[in-house]
């Protein structure tokens, strides 16, 4: 039963309209509310007491850091050195993208800020 409640709330709100992030977090909290044996405020000193994997909270400042590649320009350089090494091969886009990508993870540290910071720019090219 809480299972079913859970999702169709969750599938309700993106129904209507509302962000996946906030229909997340509002039918989660909710669910947990009107089921569980506990209050608002001692579920959030549950959450924030409960935080164990502090790695984990690294991974938005690589994010940032791939921001700052983006925007100053480095990124773009990037993208320009590996198409201009390997992109006049037959296929030499995906290879340019992978190279790129391969030179961006050294600089920044983290696979998903590449993707973030090299993959829209490769989808212009």
């Amino acid at each position: 039963m809480v299972i079913f409640v859970l999702f169709f709330m969750l599938f309700g709100l993106i129904a209507l309209g509302v962000p996946v992030a906030f229909s997340l977090g509002l039918s989660s909290v909710s669910v947990i509310l009107l089921f569980g044996d506990e209050s608002l405020a001692s579920l959030a000193g549950h959450i924030f007491s409960s935080m164990e994997h502090y790695t984990l909270i690294a991974i938005p400042f690589f994010i940032l850091t791939s921001s700052f590649l983006s925007k100053g320009g480095a990124a773009q350089r990037l993208v320009d050195f590996a198409i201009d090494s390997i992109g006049w091969i037959k296929d030499g886009l995906p290879m340019a993208s992978v190279l790129a990508c391969m030179m961006f993870t050294a600089v920044s540290g983290s696979s998903p800020a590449t993707v973030i910071a090299i993959g829209s720019m490769l989808l212009l090219a």
